[in-house]
């Protein structure tokens, strides 16, 4: 972690924002979700719920979250730099910030069966729509990106532990949104739990963001210990 001060205290800042934002996106989906009419976690996507009079919480939790896992990518670059991973992990999890926020600014449009009384469609017809499903790419292609550049990163610094589980977090995200794509796309068998396996993708990726800002921190507190 870098030896100036004041970086150091804005890193630590930017780290604990970046650890707050994956359960806070978590937890408020999930409480929206439950109190929203006639919608099933199991069975529809988190975009869903930017649809309609309320859409505009889960809009919100888009660009809040988005905004603190771009602290998350700074916070990491200060902590972080020259070692390896220092500047290309930051910048793909700025990439999942960035797509965040671009995918509460664009509103998916009504599919999937959401809400009831539109027609069943399993693509956008809308720009604003397609613009949701582009930022939404950054999100699921960015954060697989930056769990590799990490793997390599802890196998250079012999942390061996840390690098399995980013490792895994990289091939378990693909793996699980490839399958709630076939669940939305209709599928017998997938579509009633399509939602659920979107959550678990979700919730892999976000673990992973979490835990690492907290490594970081626990790493750059030890590392202030001893220079004391």
């Amino acid at each position: 972690m870098t030896n100036h001060p004041g970086s150091q205290s804005l890193a630590r800042l930017l780290l604990i924002a970046g650890a707050i934002g994956p359960p806070l996106f978590i937890v408020a989906f999930s409480i929206e979700g439950a109190l929203r009419p006639d919608y099933s976690a199991l069975r529809y996507p988190v975009s869903s719920l930017s649809i309609g009079a309320g859409g505009w919480a889960q809009q919100a939790n888009f660009i809040v979250t988005g905004l603190l896992i771009a602290a998350l990518a700074a916070g990491l670059r200060l902590s972080l730099r020259p070692t390896p991973g220092s500047t290309w992990g930051p910048i793909f999890i700025a990439v999942v910030g960035l797509g965040l926020i671009g995918a509460g600014v664009f509103s998916t449009d009504p599919v999937f069966g959401y809400p009831p009384g539109h027609p069943l469609l399993i693509g956008q017809v809308t720009t604003h729509g397609h613009l949701h499903d582009l930022f939404s790419t950054f999100v699921f292609l960015g954060l697989p990106v930056a769990c590799f550049i990490f793997t390599r990163r802890f196998r250079r610094l012999g942390e061996g532990r840390w690098a399995i589980y980013s490792l895994a977090t990289g091939a378990g995200m693909p793996l699980l949104f490839i399958v709630s794509a076939v669940g939305f796309a209709q599928s017998p068998g997938w579509v009633d739990v399509a939602g659920l396996l979107q959550r678990l993708t979700i919730g892999v990726g976000w673990m992973w963001m979490m835990l690492l800002a907290v490594h970081v921190l626990r790493r750059g507190s030890r590392t202030s210990s001893l220079d004391e």
